[in-house]
């Protein structure tokens, strides 16, 4: 079975019922999530022994946090518990032309206090073959950007194979310090992934002629981009998605993929989902190119499978993505009609 890792953090999820406003009745959904910890039970669900590490307080809510992850099935011998609380977000659910919203609560959050030294690395790498991170832990911290710098060098010293998707957040940092921190971790990873506002502001390159509002979308501009970027920072394969908010209630996803051994630049199918929760869509796409990859599938094959696992998970609420592999290849194959399977 292939192991991964997977490092970052978990937060309590606090939505209304269906679409209702945040408050409008005194009635909240709790559950977790979180960019790592996404991509963990995706790779989990798709049969990989999927290791995850965070900082959990020692505390019932940090109890239902690593419950919640066992019942996946992801790999939490690793996590350590401490700190002063788990991380809150509240998500509420736009439709139509009122967008959704997310408001964060997770200052001093159990990992942003987490401290370099604290995790075993060489133990959690034993015997992986992959190893992903996101732009979002190494923002909560001065802290968390240390143990996120321990952790990409001890993969690489491990063998593995090393995926950042950039997951800019400009509610904990701005792109300046993004910049002056993320590059330096970047460089050399076997797989980047961004959207076109990561890569403005984490790397501060461009895609031009490009307005995902409109669904106006130059391709070979992101090309350009991607090829930029592998040069740049010596990345092996960049990987952008392609969002086009049509509303708040439907997108058009496709994405691009560029391999700097061989030049080659793929773009995928394209879906336009009606959407019952966007968020945890990018790390979908993550999860399923790494494990198209991992598997030894084609570039275009990878690209192609982890565009259609995205899509699928835009249609389930919640952080998770609740999809098997045999679910996204029907899918793939052409069965986009939504029929009842019987």
């Amino acid at each position: 079975m292939v192991k991964t890792v997977c490092f970052g953090e978990i937060m309590l999820r606090l939505s209304p019922p269906g679409f209702e406003r945040l408050f409008q009745s005194p009635v909240l959904n709790a559950t977790f999530g979180g960019g790592e910890a996404n991509v963990a039970v995706s790779l989990a669900q798709f049969g990989c022994d999927s290791a995850y590490v965070t900082c959990l307080p020692a505390n019932p809510i940090g109890d239902a946090a690593l419950r919640a992850l066992r019942a996946e099935g992801v790999n939490v011998e690793h996590i350590v518990r401490g700190g002063s609380r788990l991380g809150i977000y509240f998500a509420e659910t736009g439709a139509s032309q009122r967008p959704s919203t997310v408001i964060y609560d997770r200052a001093h959050s159990a990992i942003s206090e987490l401290q370099p030294g604290s995790i075993p690395w060489h133990d959690v790498f034993d015997g992986a073959q992959w190893f992903h991170w996101t732009g979002i832990t190494p923002a909560l911290s001065k802290s968390a950007a240390e143990c996120t710098r321990e952790a990409v060098e001890s993969a690489r010293r491990a063998g593995a194979r090393v995926s950042v998707d950039l997951n800019f957040r400009s509610k904990l940092w701005s792109s300046r310090d993004a910049q002056s921190t993320m590059r330096p971790l970047v460089g050399g990873a076997d797989l980047l992934i961004a959207n076109e506002e990561d890569l403005q502001a984490v790397l501060g390159v461009e895609v031009a002629d490009t307005d995902v509002t409109t669904g106006s979308l130059a391709v070979d501009a992101y090309r350009e981009a991607a090829e930029r970027v592998a040069r740049q920072y010596g990345v092996a394969r960049v990987a952008v998605t392609l969002r086009e908010s049509l509303s708040a209630s439907d997108n058009a996803w496709s994405a691009v993929l560029f391999t700097a051994a061989t030049g080659a630049f793929h773009h995928s199918q394209r879906y336009v989902v009606r959407l019952v929760d966007r968020i945890g869509g990018g790390d979908s796409f993550a999860a399923g190119l790494i494990f198209a990859l991992l598997g030894g599938r084609d570039d275009e094959t990878s690209l192609r499978f982890a565009v259609a696992a995205s899509a699928l998970k835009q249609t389930i609420p919640g952080d998770f993505n609740h999809v098997s592999v045999a679910e996204v290849e029907r899918l793939v194959a052409g069965d986009a009609s939504g029929r009842v399977q019987r």
